[in-house]
């Protein structure tokens, strides 16, 4: 565990960030190995199978996630206020919850994915492959839940680098099962969706062992946890707006996916490639907004509101500063990243051209996650949900389908960064009001006094959207 509340924000930021982004790199480099192996050894179809996968599993999950993060703001608040009997409390809650919603995700998953896939019109060649990677993968969502949200409970503790080594290890297996499974064994597709399973599973359970007899707050026990009711319903109150913000931004990826499968599997499969490079390459600018939203919850709940902008400021410096190398390396070395997965050159040239257009726009995704990270760490998932909502239905898709009509291809990438654009220009003007500031779940009398100063405030108006605030 790590107070975040004193100490330099730039120094405490950099180094609970550091743990959060190595781990997600390994996290990613699941779905990377998946698909080099895969795009390898079974062919473009089998690539565009898995790159298919993955918008309709984050679908599925995208609502649980988005919820179980209510829960995990009350951690890092309760734990800011030094409250361990309710950080306890509120931990047992989330993990209650999370057991029973993985049941229900992993039986409507397996049962409706190959309906979806048809509606969404993936090339019927693809949709065989697709719906068995599916339901192997969604046999096991018990332990990608149980992990991940082990895992963010440690983070809303100041703990990031416990995950950190049990995703190496994860990671390290998965590659080793890929090749098992895929390689010697042969079981196709289905077997890069065990060594998944298998990899996740076992992460699980010895990160549960391991904190059952290390940990002096988490103890996962089933005999021992204890539902706290006012504590999930102000959880639900949080983490509703995020769980549906998450939810559509999954069905938009759905609907993105269905403008680019008019393209063919080619097209498919190249999306599913430069979507992977995308992701690395997005990790520091989530991950710095990660941490800045547990940094924003410990010092809220500790009354230091002032060290939030602070705060944000360094974290914006330094995730600019990594959004900017990526976008020059990604842009020089867009071709030999592509070839890593495919050997089609039709393949290759449309992937390495969605990373010639989107890559250099990095700088754009990165304040917005980070600007966003200060609304979420306070509790204010309202606004940011319909922020998204907007740069992505009302921006990106309709301008995916409009550009594509007129430039081919190329008109649905160009329709990524002028969405990122529109929402941090929106998320900019949001943080200025200072409203987020009054969701804080511990009061404290710095709260009080910010309640009372907005009251005043709304009196003059709407100039307080361009008064700049700490």
């Amino acid at each position: 565990m790590h107070d975040l509340t004193t100490g330099k924000p730039a120094g405490l930021i950099f180094k609970f960030a550091t743990p959060m982004l190595l781990g997600n790199i390994f996290q990613q480099l699941y779905n990377v190995a998946d698909s080099i192996i895969v795009g390898r050894y079974l062919g473009k179809e089998a690539l565009a199978a898995v790159g298919a996968s993955f918008p309709l599993i984050f679908m599925l999950v995208s609502f649980i996630i988005g919820v179980s993060t209510g829960s995990t703001i009350i951690i890092a608040q309760y734990f800011g206020a030094k409250d361990l009997a309710k950080v306890k409390k509120a931990i047992d809650t989330m993990n209650i919850f999370l057991f029973f919603a993985a049941i229900v995700v992993g039986i409507i998953g397996i049962a409706f994915s190959a309906p979806i896939f048809r509606m969404i019109r993936l090339p019927e060649e693809v949709i065989p492959q697709a719906s068995l990677y599916m339901s192997v993968y969604l046999s096991g969502i018990l332990f990608f839940f149980g992990f991940n949200g082990t895992s963010a409970v440690l983070r809303g503790l100041g703990d990031s680098k416990t995950p950190l080594y049990f995703l190496i290890i994860s990671t390290v297996t998965n590659i080793f099962f890929d090749l098992l499974f895929v390689v010697v064994f042969k079981w196709g597709i289905a077997g890069a969706a065990a060594a998944t399973v298998l990899s996740q599973a076992g992460a699980f359970i010895t990160l549960v062992l391991y904190l059952n007899r290390r940990h002096p707050v988490i103890n996962l026990s089933w005999r021992k946890m204890e539902w706290d009711r006012e504590i999930f319903r102000t959880g639900i109150r949080i983490g509703v707006p995020t769980g549906f913000q998450q939810t559509f931004v999954s069905l938009g990826m759905l609907a993105l996916l269905r403008i680019v499968n008019d393209f063919g599997t080619d097209a498919v499969a190249a999306y599913s490639v430069a979507g992977r490079i995308d992701n690395l390459a997005g990790l520091p600018a989530m991950n710095f907004g990660a941490a800045l939203s547990t940094y924003t919850g410990q010092n809220i709940g500790a009354g230091k509101l002032k060290r939030v902008g602070q705060g944000l400021r360094v974290t914006l410096q330094m995730s600019g500063l990594l959004a900017v190398v990526s976008s020059v390396l990604i842009m020089i070395f867009r071709e030999p990243l592509m070839t890593l997965f495919t050997t089609d050159p039709g393949v290759i040239e449309i992937g390495a051209r969605y990373l010639l257009i989107v890559s250099g726009f990095y700088l754009l995704f990165s304040g917005m996650f980070v600007v966003g990270g200060v609304m979420r760490g306070a509790g204010d998932t309202l606004i940011p949900m319909f922020i998204t909502l907007f740069s992505l239905w009302l921006v990106r898709i309709p301008l995916a389908a409009v550009l594509s009509k007129h430039m081919g291809i190329d008109g649905i990438w160009w329709a990524i960064p002028i969405a990122w654009f529109m929402g941090l220009v929106l998320s900019y003007l949001y943080y200025l009001t200072g409203r987020w500031k009054l969701k804080s779940v511990v009061r404290n009398p710095e709260v009080v006094k910010v309640k009372a100063g907005e009251e005043t405030g709304a009196r003059h108006g709407w100039f307080h959207l361009f008064r700049r605030r700490p």
